[in-house]
Parts: structure tokens; C-alpha cells; sequence
């Protein structure tokens, strides 16, 4: 049929011809190493073929205590199994006596399945208590209780103590650094590139501190999440998002950079606030007056960093009200979050994208700086400029110490 068109339109035909079977090629080529996944498979389940190696060695067997709850009926255990297979809890020792205890759900735990079990244990308070798991293969689990004390129950009554605490340490501090906005409108082109450096120092500060909390809370979590790994992929992932969504229209500067400040902030105070919602979940926290106070302390300076990049604008009251909250409100959720469900693993993740929001303002702020002094990189070499980072390092630090108990 081809022979009686004209060459040019011969070729078109073929051409769109070939377009037609391209799809139904990809696909096929596409289908072809699943199905042959499939077969490989198959024929390991169906052959053995792993028989041989087989031992007589009992499998490899992993647990995790996620949750501890303590209350007036006895003593209550959150577990997640991690083992190559099922594992089934056999017997429950505390304090080195045999007790009776219920499993829910009941039966074996398959891989990363998580159980409660229930141990009608008369614990004393203010006590140690030690635990220890056993599974039917003869391996121990241990688990030790440094101070016996009733664990807080989960109440909707909670939610408006816990805001007002959220609202104290992560909104107000961040409303009072804020408020040196008009002193720093004073300070001079050389002055606010200085304060732009110890911005950067304190969420160079934030950066090393999240990414601290996130491997701690990973190394609580069930070994086969890969703790470490998962929290420097899911860093890296949200550094990059971020980058690229806060780069649509150019780098950001002015009002659009202190919004990138504000979350890279907001995140850290969400993951801050899970920390505190988790110690009162686990009836571990007690904030006295100086501790809160040193929170408070401590994210004044994060109000400053935030207003840094807009001294040279004009904001209106709404947009300095947007800016206080996106960095503080999540502070509220976190200890919500933290009291009423908590797994390590889960904190981690949300942690790691704490770190990965803060790296990603470090990079957009010393850019916005580099850019100001003439895009030249030997500017971060300066004196005034070397000094700001230490200096905002060093102010993160002190204030630190009296957070860290």
C-alpha cells in the first residue's frame, strides 16, 4: 500500500507506524525482568534450595521496646519484633520472678509486627525494675525501669496545658527575638551582614543538634528500619525538595527567605516538641520553671534570625504574626503528637526532615550573604563574617546548657 503513496508520505505512515508498536515494545521489555523475578523466586520457594545450608542453628531473633507504661494494674510493654522469623514470647521474668502476662494481639510476631504485652506486676514507686523476655528459642530480652513512677494517661483535658506549654516555649521566644526588628533596622549595610553570619552560626548550631536527636531516637528504633541510614536519606530528601520548591521563582531573598527560616525552625521545634510530649507520655518529664525558661532563652535568638533577612523591608504586623507562628505553632503539635502516640522510629523521621529544612536555609542564607558581598566566596573568610558564625554557634551552645538535662 506503501508503494502507491507518495515517498514523503510513505515515510510518515512508517513513522507513525512504528510509533504504535514503540509503547507495546517498551512494556514488554518492561514486563520481561518482573516475570523473570517471579520464576526466580518461585523457584527458590518451591525447590529449597536454602535447605542445605540449614544448621540446625534456631533463627535469628530481634525485639524493640517501643512504649512502657506503668499503672495501677501492673506493668505494660510495647515490643516490635525484628527477627528473620516469627518469634514468640514464651515467658516474662521481673526481678528475676517468673510472671504470668497477656499478649495483644496474641501468637507469634511476625517481622516488625508490634504486640503489647500486659504484666500484672505490683510495682513499687520510685523504684528499679528489671525485665527480661523470653522467647520460646531460649533468647533474653532485657529491659530495665531506672525509676518506677505512673505513666501519664492520654486525656483530652491534657491538650490545653500542653498548648499553652508549646505556646510558651516555641511562639513566645520567637516573638521576642523578633522584636529587636527595629534596633536591627539601625545597624548598617556591614552590621547586617554580621547579623546574617550569626544566623548562620545558629542554624549551623541546630543543624548538628537535630541531626544528634534524630540517630538517637533512630538507635530506639527496630534495628531492621536501618536507623542511621533512613535518617541521612530522609535528611537528604527533604534538603532537596525544599531546595527545589523554595527555588521556583530564583533564591530567595527579602520576606521569602525569612518564610524558609521561619520553617526550617518550625520543624525543629516540632520535632523539640515531640521530645517533650514523648518524656510526659513516658512520665519522665518534669519542667520546672528554669527549664522552661532556659527553652525560652534559647529560641530567642531564632526570632532574630528569622527578622535578619527583612530589616530592609517594611512588614506589616500580619506577616510578622505569619512568621512567629510557622516557626512556633509546631511546637504545639510535636508535644501532641509526642503524648498521644509516640514511636521512636516515627520521631526520627520527623527529626530528619527538621535537619534536612535547616540545611537547606543554611545554604539559601549563605548564598543570600555570599551575594551581598559580591558573590566572591573569599567573603566568608572576612573577620566580621568568621566572627557572626562563631559567635552564633557559641550563643546556641550556652544557651544549651541550660535545656540539656
Amino acid at each position: 500500500m506503501n508503494e502507491m503513496l507518495p515517498p514523503r508520505t510513505a515515510a510518515v505512515a512508517r513513522e507513525g507506524s512504528s510509533r504504535a508498536v514503540r509503547p507495546r515494545a517498551a512494556l514488554l521489555w518492561l514486563a520481561l525482568p518482573l516475570f523473570a523475578l517471579v520464576l526466580a523466586v518461585i523457584a527458590l520457594v518451591a525447590n529449597d534450595w536454602l535447605a542445605a545450608f540449614d544448621s540446625g542453628a534456631p533463627p535469628v531473633e530481634k525485639l524493640t521496646f517501643e512504649r512502657t507504661v506503668l499503672d495501677d494494674r501492673g506493668i505494660h510493654l510495647g515490643i516490635r519484633a525484628g527477627g528473620s522469623e516469627p518469634m514468640i514470647i514464651a515467658q516474662v521474668q521481673v526481678d528475676e520472678a517468673y510472671w504470668r502476662f497477656t499478649q495483644d494481639p496474641p501468637g507469634p510476631l511476625d517481622r516488625l509486627a508490634t504486640a503489647w504485652l500486659h504484666i500484672p506486676y505490683p510495682w513499687v514507686l520510685g523504684e528499679k525494675h528489671a525485665i527480661k523476655l523470653l522467647t520460646r528459642t531460649g533468647v533474653v530480652f532485657e529491659k530495665e525501669i531506672e525509676v518506677a513512677v505512673t505513666t501519664p494517661r492520654a486525656q483530652i483535658g491534657q491538650l490545653g496545658p500542653q498548648a499553652l506549654l508549646g505556646a510558651f516555649v516555641g511562639i513566645v521566644p520567637v516573638v521576642i527575638g523578633m522584636m529587636f526588628y527595629p534596633a536591627l533596622r539601625g545597624i548598617g549595610r556591614r552590621g547586617l551582614g554580621f547579623v546574617l553570619s550569626v544566623t548562620v552560626g545558629l542554624l549551623a548550631f541546630l543543624l548538628v543538634d537535630t541531626l544528634e536527636d534524630a540517630l538517637e531516637m533512630a538507635d530506639r528504633s527496630a534495628a531492621a528500619f536501618q536507623g542511621p541510614v533512613m535518617v541521612l536519606l530522609v535528611a537528604a530528601a527533604a534538603f532537596l525538595v525544599l531546595l527545589l520548591v523554595g527555588r521556583q521563582r530564583g533564591a530567595p531573598t527579602g520576606f521569602a527567605l525569612a518564610t524558609c527560616i521561619a520553617l526550617g525552625i518550625g520543624l525543629h521545634n516540632f520535632g523539640e516538641g515531640l521530645a517533650i510530649g514523648a518524656a510526659f507520655a513516658a512520665g519522665a518529664a518534669s519542667l520546672g520553671t528554669f527549664l522552661v525558661l532556659g527553652f525560652t532563652l534559647h529560641n530567642i535568638t531564632e526570632g532574630i534570625g528569622i527578622v535578619a533577612p527583612v530589616v530592609e523591608e517594611r512588614l506589616s504586623l500580619p506577616a510578622f504574626a505569619a512568621l512567629a507562628l510557622l516557626a512556633g505553632v509546631p511546637a504545639i503539635f510535636g508535644i501532641w503528637l509526642g503524648s498521644l502516640s509516640y514511636a521512636p522510629h516515627w520521631s526520627a523521621v520527623a527529626l530528619a526532615v527538621g535537619a534536612g529544612a535547616i540545611l537547606q536555609v543554611i545554604v539559601e542564607v549563605s548564598a543570600y550573604l555570599a551575594r551581598r558581598t559580591g558573590g566572591s566566596g573569599s567573603a566568608w573568610l572576612a573577620p566580621g563574617t568568621v566572627a557572626g558564625v562563631i559567635c552564633g554557634i557559641g550563643v546556641m551552645y550556652a544557651t544549651a546548657l541550660l535545656v540539656k538535662v
